[in-house]
């Protein structure tokens, strides 16, 4: 079974998806660990890819698909989970003529959806547990709510990470992703219009769910 996964940050796609992982063992394969593993592997790929991050360039499309296509082929060979890419309507478009090229099929694409301020303040509520980060506490979700500055498990002390309360870089981020023009969603949209034509399938799913009714939802329809 191979699967693309859409969502905003705060949306709970990394953890649908490594639940999905776990049900299928599938590959579940993110855009940022593919740069790693091919610069870090020093690939040939890797190489020319290094070179445009190192003058603060983006890497083209031309070299970002072959290293998508060769992750998915060499880790997923049993299936694959592709986890933050494509980012755009044009990634999107060469990605499916990739997979196309490769004899490679796509079973299904799951966009997860949750209003943009939803998403903004889900990422703005996480505190972390001294004692273990995936103790979940967001002040803005009611089922983990913490107990004022105290994990809701453990009791452990609990803090925010920089990032999640920086509400430029998230705005940027979010920017990017809730486009319909090119951006991520646009990229998503393209693949509901193939799954229109019963080239792939489509689940939606409602992001505002509690985590195990909507691993519930996406399973049943998976089956």
């Amino acid at each position: 079974m191979n699967i693309l996964i859409f969502g905003p940050n705060g949306s709970g796609k990394g953890t649908q998806g490594s639940l999905v992982k776990q049900k299928y063992d599938l590959a579940h394969i993110e855009s940022g660990a593919i740069f790693r593993e091919h610069i870090g592997g020093g690939t040939e790929l890797g190489k020319k890819a290094k070179e445009y991050i190192d003058r603060g360039d983006l890497v083209p499309d031309e070299i970002t698909i072959p290293m998508v296509l060769e992750t998915l082929k060499t880790k997923g060979e049993n299936g694959w989970l592709l986890d933050g890419f494509p980012r755009n309507m044009v990634q999107a478009e060469k990605l499916w003529d990739a997979l196309q090229a490769e004899g490679m099929k796509l079973d299904y694409v799951i966009e997860i959806l949750l209003p943009r301020e939803v998403a903004k303040n889900r990422i703005m509520g996480r505190r972390l547990c001294v004692n273990d980060n995936n103790h979940p506490n967001n002040i803005f979700i009611d089922p983990i709510k913490p107990n004022g500055d105290k994990c809701r498990v453990c009791g452990g002390d609990l803090s925010s990470r920089a990032d999640d309360q920086d509400e430029g870089a998230i705005n940027k981020r979010h920017d990017i992703y809730y486009n319909t023009e090119d951006g991520t969603l646009a990229a998503a949209y393209f693949y509901k219009d193939l799954a229109a034509k019963g080239v792939t399938k489509y689940i939606e799913l409602n992001g505002e769910g509690d985590i195990n009714s909507i691993k519930d939802t996406l399973l049943a329809q998976l089956a």
